[in-house]
């Protein structure tokens, strides 16, 4: 049935026509409110975030109908159907734009929004958020140093916390300004020019933007767009500045050559003389005009080229000297707070969602079955990955006894090492570099590369640990700063040996009979250039080592950098590279009594009688892992890892959840009173506890190990070997 609309409702007359009929507001002001568009043949206006914002209208029509695609006939729905919602802001009727949350009720005005907080994301379906449901900034700051106290747009202060009115870039982090100040840098940069005013990023900055509420118009920048913007840069300075000026035609005149053409200052191009009127040569070029030599000291003259400068490294442009101004002291780097790993990829491991990738996959194919799924076109790296091995692959564990997360563990470990092992890596174990191939560039192998590591490290897999020092500094720059040298080349390469030979030159005679033997790598390199010195020996090296690790694997390091942005990885690391360090080169550490100690967290009981077996129980777990590590048992540390938690290697990401201990007691009366085994089992009519029959027990799916509740530590040992060695003899002669 049709609902009835009251004459209150009607909208003809009810609203001023200068004003929004959604907002009730006069205002014109597009970067705030967006266009305003009048209507005078239905004698109404609106904003253009109003209509963008408002709940219940949508785009029917094309971009040349109604506005901007907004029917003339559904503004006007919208507005009798707001007409009847009450502000939560100004209490007033009118409101269109509601929180997105279905159980908030809050609605408000666009403008009122803006004043109460409320977040209008302008993408997808331009949901808006109220103050308790909007979408925040965080950063944790070390307490040593501060926070940036000024607005990197305006460069006024700002309140140095981060808040609805106060933003900050997600890339540099040190880039932070108000949200007025981006909102009005948005409206004027447009889609193709709106950037960090301090990292220059686009991408990531423009996303986070995005995600903040601000609009970013799809259109090239305003002063792109205005007439005639950059006429004035056509024009050249004609005009002589000298004190007297002898031309007869007036100090504008400028012949094109002899004693009255105008000489421009060549520093500063804003000053100019007939060469006459200051006593030049006829064949005066440069000339400084007074202002300019008293600047530098007299010294104008002596100013040289900007390729003149001291060479420097690819890698040492950071070396430069900073440039001392107001800006650059209020707006320090910002080093966030040092975090572990674990917690770091555990953040990141919250975008995975309950939706699972089927994978099936055999033992030698990990690689090219995770390669088969992420170029799968709808593939979503948010799903979580269920692999099942084929049954004809010989496994250390039948698929039958496997859990999901053993099969999972197993699949990542597994094609960690095939990556290692790949066409895309060069060098040693546990120390590769990108190799540079041309078939893997075709089939665009680096990025879905750099993709599946990502993936691994967030899906719970081992830590990568076989990275050289020297890929970690040129993805992530950690160590900053620091120059590479022949140590950092991948050994027993062409590049290498051609390198080492030039390095080892100990007569120039020599350096000539390695570059001549070299001279194709030479001038692959562009550097052959001849030497006529030992000492210029560096400058050549230091370029063939930034070619052969930099300039040559531009495309590869960046397509690998983009791989490994899936999930957030790339990011994460870039933000805490020491961290993460260690995850990416250096080898699963050794597990050691005191590693599985802290692991496990320990579940007492309440009950004061249980809680005093308990705490002898744990220093006997704790005797019981110093023998497994030295030795003295008959089980080891990675044995009782895979009995506690069905894995080998603990992941990158640690356990989840996180293990703990809990204790099986005996089944005995509240009276008890405790035997060794082959004792006597009634004494003076009373219960006694044996130390038989009782056994370790562990459930991997919560990662909980229920350890057995014994008189002495000989009895705790003996259940604790024989249960693990039953576990771990009788998967594989299922096998």
């Amino acid at each position: 049935m049709k609902r009835k609309v009251g004459k209150s409702l009607d909208i003809d007359g009810s609203i001023p026509e200068d004003r929004c009929a959604l907002c009730r507001l006069p205002d014109n002001d597009p970067a705030m409110f967006g266009e305003k568009f009048t209507l005078k043949e239905h004698k109404l206006s609106v904003h253009y975030f109003c209509l963008l914002t408002s709940c219940g209208i949508y785009q029917r029509g094309e971009e040349d109908e109604g506005v901007c695609g907004f029917l003339v006939d559904d503004i006007k729905l919208e507005i009798r159907r707001s007409a009847r919602l009450t502000c939560y802001s100004c209490k007033k009727k009118g409101a269109c734009v509601g929180c997105n949350i279905k159980s908030c009720r809050k609605m408000v005005h666009f403008p009122c929004g803006r004043k109460h907080k409320f977040i209008s994301q302008f993408t997808g379906l331009f949901p808006s958020y109220c103050p308790d449901h909007s979408p925040s900034q965080s950063l944790n700051v070390s307490s040593g140093l501060c926070p940036p106290q000024s607005c990197s747009v305006c460069l006024d202060a700002l309140e140095p916390v981060l808040s609805y009115a106060v933003l900050k870039c997600p890339s540099c982090h040190a880039s932070w300004f108000h949200r007025d100040c981006v909102q009005r840098q948005a409206h004027s940069a447009g889609l193709y020019f709106f950037r960090c005013t301090l990292c220059n990023n686009k991408e990531n900055y423009q996303e986070e933007m995005l995600r903040m509420g601000i609009y970013i118009p799809e259109r090239d920048a305003s002063w792109e767009l205005e007439a005639n913007a950059y006429s004035e840069l056509l024009e050249v300075y004609m005009n002589c500045d000298a004190v007297a000026c002898l031309c007869n035609s007036g100090r504008r005149h400028s012949a094109k050559t002899g004693w009255f053409e105008v000489i421009r200052c060549r520093l500063c191009g804003s000053r100019g003389t007939h060469r006459k009127c200051s006593g030049l040569t006829l064949d005066t070029r440069d000339w400084a005009c007074p202002d300019c030599i008293k600047a530098t000291d007299g010294k104008a003259s002596l100013v040289a080229s900007p390729q003149g400068g001291p060479r420097r490294s690819l890698l040492s442009k950071h070396h430069l000297p900073s440039i001392h101004s107001s800006i650059s002291c209020k707006r320090p780097m910002l080093h966030a707070v040092s975090s572990t790993p674990e917690e770091l990829l555990q953040a990141l491991a919250l975008q995975l969602h309950s939706v699972s990738v089927q994978v099936e996959v055999s033992s030698d194919q990990a690689l090219s079955t995770a390669l088969e799924m992420v170029r799968r076109p709808h593939f979503d790296p948010t799903s979580r990955l269920s692999v099942r091995f084929k049954d004809d692959q010989p496994t250390a564990f039948p698929s039958s006894l496997w859990s999901r997360e053993t099969s999972r563990q197993y699949f990542l470990k597994l094609l960690m090492q095939q990556i290692q092992d790949s066409v895309v890596f060069e060098g040693p174990d546990g120390s590769k570099n990108l190799a540079l191939d041309s078939q893997a560039l075709r089939e665009d192998l680096y990025f879905d590369v750099g993709c599946l590591l990502a993936l691994s490290l967030v899906h719970g897999g081992p830590p990568i640990g076989f990275f050289s020092r020297t890929l970690y500094q040129c993805l992530f720059n950690y160590p900053p700063n620091c120059p590479l040298n022949i140590t950092h080349m991948t050994p027993e390469t062409h590049f290498t040996r051609h390198v080492s030979r030039i390095v080892e030159a100990e007569s120039v005679d020599d350096l000539t009979d390695a570059m001549a033997a070299s001279w194709e790598y030479l001038e692959l390199a562009g550097c052959n250039r001849p030497i006529s010195s030992l000492q210029e020996r560096d400058a050549l090296v230091e370029d063939l080592i930034s070619f052969t690790l930099i300039t040559r694997m531009q495309l590869p390091l960046q397509r690998f950098r983009e791989g490994l942005q899936t999930l957030g990885v790339f990011n994460q690391v870039q933000l805490f590279p020491s961290v993460f360090c260690g995850i990416f080169c250096e080898e699963a550490l050794h597990l050691s009594a005191q590693t599985i100690a802290q692991l496990f967290s320990v579940n007492f009981s309440q009950q004061e009688e249980r809680l005093s077996r308990e705490t002898a129980i744990v220093s006997f777990w704790r005797q019981f892992l110093f023998e497994c590590e030295v030795g003295r048992s008959s089980i080891s540390l990675q044995d009782l890892l895979h009995f506690s938690t069905r894995t080998e290697v603990l992941p990158a990401a640690g356990l989840l959840p996180p293990p703990s201990i809990s204790f099986l007691h005996p089944q005995c009366s509240s009276h008890t009173e405790w035997v060794g085994a082959g004792k006597e089992v009634v004494r003076g009519g009373r219960a006694v506890c044996r130390d038989e029959g009782l056994f370790p027990q562990s459930k991997p799916g919560s990662n909980l190990l229920l350890l057995p509740v014994t008189s002495s530590y000989e009895a705790f040992k003996g259940s604790m070997e024989q249960a693990i060695s039953h576990h771990m003899h009788l998967v594989p002669s299922e096998t």
